[in-house]
C-alpha cells in the first residue's frame, strides 16, 4: 500500500513504512511553531527510521534546534528565500551510505557536464501534454519502468487526480505508443515546480528524450510565470543526474537513503535552476 497523504492542520504530510518515513512536503507558516513536535511523535510512534522535511530556510532554526540537518538546500527557492531539505535519523543505519563512491562518481560525471543546446525529438516521435485519457497508458509504463515508487503513478486514478490539481504531465509518443514521460508538480504559493517521474520504456531508451521532454516542460513553465524548478534525482543513477547538469542545473546537496524506489531505499541529489523573468523582459 502506498504511504499515505495528508493534510495536517495547513500542511502537507506523506508518511508510511513504504518510504519508512515521515515527509513534510508543504509547510504552513501558520504550522512552524508545533510542526516539529508533531513530526516526531509521528515519527517515533510509528517507527519511522528518517523524518524529511521541505521548508523555507527561515523556519530551519526549529528543525536544527531539534536534531536535524540540513541535506540540501535551494537558494532563490520563493519570494521569501531560500529552501531547506532537512533530514532527521531515528536509526543509524538510516544515515549511512551504502555507495558513498558511487554517489561521488555521479556527481563528478555529471558536474563535468555543460549545456549541450536544445535536445530535438526525433523523426517518428510527437511531444505533447499528456491528458486524462492518456492515464492507463501512463501508469502501464510507470509500472514497467519503476518496481515501486514514493507515489502510487501505478494507479490510473491517482494520475488523473494530480492533473486536475497541480501536476502537468508530458509524453513523447510514437504513433499511439507512449514512449516516455516526465511531469512538473507546481506550487504557485512559491512560484516553483518540482520536475520529476521521468520514466523511458526499455526499448526506446538513448534518444535522449529525458533532456527533450526537461527542456520542454521548461518552456512550459515559464511560460506560467514559475521562477525556480528543481528535481529530487536518484544519486546512483548517472543518466537523470547528467541530464539536469547539462541542462544547466545546479547541485544542492544528497539525500541519504531518502526513497524506496524500483525496490530499496536510495540516496537523492537535489538538482535546481531559476527561469528567466518573461515579465521583466521587453
Amino acid at each position: 500500500m502506498p504511504d499515505k497523504i495528508e493534510t495536517i492542520s495547513r500542511s502537507v504530510i506523506q508518511h508510511g513504512p513504504g518510504n519508512d518515513r515521515a515527509y513534510l512536503m508543504k509547510l504552513h507558516p501558520d504550522d512552524a511553531p508545533d510542526i516539529v513536535e508533531y513530526l516526531d511523535r509521528l515519527a517515533w510512534s510509528r517507527g519511522y527510521s528518517k523524518v524529511f522535511a521541505k521548508i523555507p530556510a527561515w523556519s530551519a532554526g526549529r528543525f536544527v534546534a531539534a536534531g536535524y540537518e540540513v541535506e540540501a538546500a535551494i537558494p532563490g527557492f520563493a519570494p521569501d528565500g531560500a529552501a531547506c531539505f532537512m533530514g532527521k535519523y531515528l536509526a543509524p543505519s538510516r544515515k549511512l551510505e551504502r555507495k558513498p563512491q558511487l554517489v561521488r562518481d555521479v556527481l563528478e560525471a555529471a558536474q563535468s557536464k555543460v549545456h549541450s543546446g536544445e535536445a530535438a525529438c526525433p523523426s517518428g516521435f510527437a511531444t505533447r501534454l499528456a491528458t486524462e485519457g492518456d492515464a492507463p497508458a501512463m501508469a502501464s509504463v510507470y509500472r514497467e519502468v519503476f518496481a515501486t515508487y514514493p507515489f502510487p503513478i501505478h494507479d490510473p486514478a491517482f494520475l488523473r487526480a494530480a492533473m486536475k490539481s497541480n501536476t502537468t504531465f508530458f509524453g513523447v509518443w510514437e504513433g499511439e505508443a507512449l514512449a516516455a514521460l516526465s511531469s512538473a508538480e507546481v506550487d504557485g504559493s512559491t512560484c516553483s515546480a518540482e520536475m520529476t517521474d521521468f520514466a523511458t520504456l526499455p526499448e526506446y531508451r538513448g534518444h535522449g528524450f529525458a533532456l527533450h521532454l526537461l527542456q520542454k516542460m521548461e518552456e512550459v513553465m515559464q511560460s506560467r510565470g514559475i521562477r525556480s524548478v528543481f528535481t529530487i534525482a536518484r544519486a546512483y543513477s548517472f543518466g537523470m543526474n547528467i541530464t539536469f547538469a547539462r541542462n544547466g542545473y545546479r547541485f544542492g546537496g544528497t539525500l541519504t537513503n531518502n526513497t524506496n524506489i524500483s525496490g530499496s531505499l536510495e540516496s537523492m541529489n537535489v538538482w535546481f535552476k531559476l527561469l528567466p523573468d518573461t515579465s521583466m523582459q521587453s
